[in-house]
């Protein structure tokens, strides 16, 4: 039986403080109690990690030069050779999450992703180097602005995070070591409480980010919104799949971000049309998802022209 090795990422452009935060995490007693640790390095900036502050010595690092070096074979080797129960990844900036996720063996999950920023020039970084930035952003959990003075822009920050991932916990750690945490609220750009809660075509993807958050404050809601149709012959006769396609960072990126749909008039839908559809929203168990998961029972379907953006953000 092959157990699941758990895979803590860390990443962040060069000098954002990941090796400092990882040195002192590995020295913590109540994260590192003993277990077999691979550590891989991806990039080397000015702080190095002391390997013999590791009392126990559990913890083997290997440094990875080049991003060629990420494959399913030299990771598993990696592992094997230490005989490592978990890793734990500094990743390098420049480098694209698809290069490691690709490659990463089906036994490594992510347990934890953190992102590490310099506060002063992260608003530098993201109009320079989006696509980067947005790559870090898209998937974790918490991303933490280190070397922060007293007027860090906060709002500017918040609203580079917001616009590709609406989950993320934000922290500020200042120069005194002192940490805040981002209490912004994100209203949504619609009214949650109308009797049909109509969604802009700009902001579908802010809908559906937060649909996939909490599917269950949108159970029983009647929705409308534009969407595109897409049918498949193993679905159902009265079942199609409408949403949009949306682009988290980049035109790479784009994927189709939809959920059933349930209709009398299914057989009417033609895969690729826009429709301006209105239904009430249930959570239910189907096929596609496997699970339980957002079904729309729809009333109404007309056809309508493409928008001026077919392809919609996560920010709106």
């Amino acid at each position: 039986m092959i157990l699941d090795i758990p895979v803590y990422l860390f990443t962040g452009f060069l000098d954002c403080g990941k090796t400092s935060f990882i040195q002192e995490t590995l020295q913590d007693e109540r994260f590192n109690s003993g277990e077999s640790t691979l550590l891989l390095a991806c990039e080397e900036g000015e702080v190095e990690y002391d390997m013999s502050a590791f009392a126990s010595k559990n913890v083997t690092l290997k440094t990875v030069d080049e991003e060629a070096e990420l494959t399913e074979k030299n990771l598993k080797q990696w592992q094997k050779d230490c005989k490592a129960a978990r890793v734990i990844v500094e990743y390098n900036g420049m480098w694209l999450l698809k290069s490691l996720f690709s490659a990463m063996p089906k036994e490594w999950i992510i347990y934890q992703e953190m992102t590490f920023a310099e506060a002063d020039s992260y608003i530098s970084y993201n109009a320079n180097m989006r696509s980067l930035v947005a790559d870090k952003l898209n998937g974790c959990e918490l991303i933490v602005f280190n070397r922060c003075k007293k007027d860090v822009p906060k709002e500017a920050l918040h609203k580079i995070v917001r616009s590709v991932n609406r989950r993320a916990d934000i922290a500020y750690e200042f120069c005194d070591r002192h940490v805040e945490y981002d209490d912004i609220k994100d209203p949504l750009p619609y009214d949650l409480n109308a009797k049909t809660v109509e969604i802009g075509d700009s902001d579908f993807g802010i809908f559906y980010a937060d649909l996939m958050d909490d599917a269950k404050k949108y159970k029983g809601k009647a929705l409308s919104f534009l969407g595109i149709a897409a049918k498949d012959r193993k679905m159902p006769r009265l079942e199609f799949a409408i949403g949009r396609h949306i682009m988290t960072c980049c035109v790479e990126d784009i994927q189709y971000g939809g959920m059933v749909a349930q209709w009398e008039n299914a057989p009417e839908i033609k895969s690729g049309g826009w429709y301006r559809v209105k239904g009430t929203l249930r959570l239910e168990f189907n096929e596609l998802y496997g699970e339980k998961g957002p079904v729309l029972k729809i009333s109404e379907a007309i056809p309508e022209n493409p928008p001026e953006n077919k392809v919609v953000t996560l920010g709106g």
